[in-house]
Order: structure tokens, then C-alpha cells, then sequence
């Protein structure tokens, strides 16, 4: 809550928490401006395998006490704590109900839930909800136009006030999990579709037979003709295929590792942009704007690849990187702002 002091006197310092399913970042902010981070390569998953919660509180404990350190700031000066990501899921610490769509940011606001964390924090944290497309049943006739967001939702208010965005637009945030995000020009999340291309790519590149023709590595530069090949055989023959190709390559060819990395993303990224066109989940059109994140030779092939596919004519916003730095903290400020949590 806010400390009982002016605001030109008064420095407020505000920790925001991003768990993820991998990852763990805090970050600490004073009157909205970064100070330090502190992360961990442990997230929800970690939990999940091992069925102990610890090791997530472990990565909170170390992540605060990094930032603070890092910025100068004691325990005792934290004023507001803010959280989203998987910490809310079940699998997380706090267990915060999804919000239906559509959800703009006072509904984001509105939805946050107080939770005490008294081994981690002295002060209680306030968990922004995740969302979801709709709340009826789920089944075999439905089910594809069903998913969810965490995380994502907070980076999206985040990205919105960022770009000044006030048009319906698709946003395209590939990592572990691609995430689709539809948003209204009134900034509301109306709907979202996930794939796992991040984790199919890890998997058939480090656990398959594949992995000796990319020597179990990603791509480190983008060779644009190798990703448009990927994909234009994946949408031939089908992705199983298209992956063995890549060895077929590095056995019979002179095309070398890092091209043959640049073929098996695009093979694996041609999945994204057909959900892309046709899920309805998020019911794209072909003038919809399109922005696209992420790392950026994730983002750079997914932009070629929707470059090259004549279904998109609509205007198209790659992010960079400053851009999209501390999305999900600057998301949260913003939303704890229409909580009025924030001066």
C-alpha cells in the first residue's frame, strides 16, 4: 500500500514478481523506474516434477534478495509487492482464478487477489489473475476454440501502453509456449491460442535422432531461405517429415549446421502460423494487425514467414528489444495504477 508521505517526498519501492513455467524474475522498481532484477531457471515445472512447492519459494527468497541487494533497497522499504505468471496457477503458490474474456485492464485491476507470503515476504502480494476464452464446458466440439493465458496478460497491458496500440491486433509472443493474444481497440483481451513450438523445437532438437544433424543446438543466424524450405515442406508433407529431412540434409548435402537449424525452425514455426490463420480461438482476419515479440530470431522467422503468406495484408509491428524489456513489471505497475495500489 502506499506509505503515508507526499509524493514528491515519498520513494516507493514496488517488487514485481514473473514466475514462469521455466523461469522465476523479480523485479524492483522505485517510483516506477527499474532499479534491479534478480532471476532463477526454476519455474512451476520444477514443482510439478519434484511435488514440492519449496523450491519455488527458494527462487522467490533468492530473486528478492538479489534485486534488494542489487539496488541498494532493505527488505524493511518494500511498499507494494506485485505478482503474475504461473505463481497463481495451481501448480503455483497463490491459486488466482482465471478472468473470462474479454478482460481489459480495470477488469485485470479488479481481479487481483491479496495473498500472504509470510516465508518469502513481509508483505502481502497482490497476484494479477490470468485469463481465459469463455467459461462453458469443454469438449471434443469445442475444445480448440478454449485457452489460457498467465503472464501473457500482464505483458499484453504492458505492450498496449508501450505502442500506444488502440487497434484490434494480434500479438505474437513466441518462447517456451507460442502465445497468441487477441486484443479489441479497446485494449480488452478477447481471446488467445497457445502451441508449444518453443518446447517441440528443444525437444527434437536435444532428444531425437535430429539432434546429431543440428549438433543438439539452435540456430544462431537466420538464413531466410533454409526457414521458407522448413516450412514449405512441413506444409507439404507434414512436420514428422520435414524433421527427418533435416538429417537427410546433413547427410547427402553441402547445406551446413546453422542452415539446417534455420530449416527445422521454420518446419516447426509453419505450425504456429496456421494456427495463426486459422484458430478460433482467436479468429484472425487477414487485415488484422499483427505484432510480433519475442527473441528475435524467433521473431524474424515467424515475420517471414507471415511475409511470405499472401492470407496477411494487414499492418504488421515487430517489437525490439527495448521495447519489450521488464514487459511484465511494467504491465503490473500499470495494472496496480487502475488498482490504485500506485500513486
Amino acid at each position: 500500500m502506499m506509505a503515508a508521505c507526499s509524493r514528491r517526498a515519498c520513494l516507493m519501492h514496488t517488487v514485481t514478481i514473473d514466475m514462469g513455467t521455466t523461469n522465476t524474475r523479480t523485479s524492483l522498481w522505485r517510483d516506477g523506474k527499474l532499479l534491479a532484477e534478480g532471476s532463477a531457471a526454476v519455474g512451476v515445472r520444477d514443482a510439478a516434477i519434484t511435488g514440492n512447492k519449496d523450491t519455488l519459494k527458494d527462487a522467490l527468497r533468492v530473486t528478492i534478495a538479489t534485486a534488494l541487494r542489487d539496488g541498494g533497497v532493505k527488505p524493511g522499504s518494500i511498499d507494494l509487492a506485485l505478482a503474475s505468471g504461473m505463481i497463481g496457477a495451481k501448480a503455483g503458490l497463490l491459486d488466482a482464478a482465471h478472468l473470462p474474456a474479454p478482460a481489459g485492464i480495470d477488469d485485470l485491476a479488479h481481479g487481483m487477489v491479496r495473498f500472504a507470503l509470510p516465508d518469502v515476504l513481509e508483505q502481502p502480494v497482490w497476484c494479477i489473475p490470468g485469463v481465459r476464452n469463455h467459461t462453458g464446458r469443454v469438449g471434443l466440439k469445442n475444445h480448440e476454440a478454449m485457452d489460457m493465458v498467465r503472464g501473457e496478460e500482464t505483458e499484453t497491458m504492458g505492450l498496449l501502453a508501450r505502442l500506444q496500440l488502440a487497434e484490434r491486433a494480434i500479438l505474437v509472443l513466441p518462447g517456451s509456449h507460442t502465445k497468441l493474444v487477441s486484443v479489441d481497440d479497446e485494449g480488452r483481451i478477447v481471446g488467445c491460442a497457445t502451441t508449444i513450438a518453443g518446447e517441440l523445437l528443444q525437444a527434437i532438437s536435444q532428444h531425437t535422432l535430429i539432434s546429431e544433424s543440428v549438433a543438439s543446438a539452435f540456430g544462431q543466424v537466420l538464413h531466410p531461405e533454409h526457414v521458407l524450405a522448413g516450412a514449405e515442406t512441413a506444409r507439404k508433407v507434414g512436420l514428422a517429415r520435414a524433421c527427418f529431412s533435416v538429417r537427410i540434409l546433413a547427410q547427402f548435402s553441402d547445406i551446413e549446421r546453422d542452415q539446417r537449424a534455420s530449416f527445422l525452425l521454420g518446419a516447426v514455426l509453419a505450425d504456429d502460423v496456421l494456427a495463426l490463420k486459422h484458430s478460433s480461438a482467436i479468429q484472425m482476419r487477414p487485415d488484422t494487425t499483427i505484432v510480433l515479440c519475442g527473441k528475435p530470431l524467433l521473431r524474424d522467422a515467424l515475420a517471414l514467414l507471415i511475409d511470405e503468406d499472401s492470407y496477411f495484408y494487414g499492418k504488421k509491428i515487430i517489437v525490439d528489444d527495448a521495447q519489450q524489456a521488464n514487459l511484465a513489471g511494467a504491465g503490473a505497475l500499470a495494472i496496480a495504477a487502475a488498482r490504485n495500489l500506485l500513486p
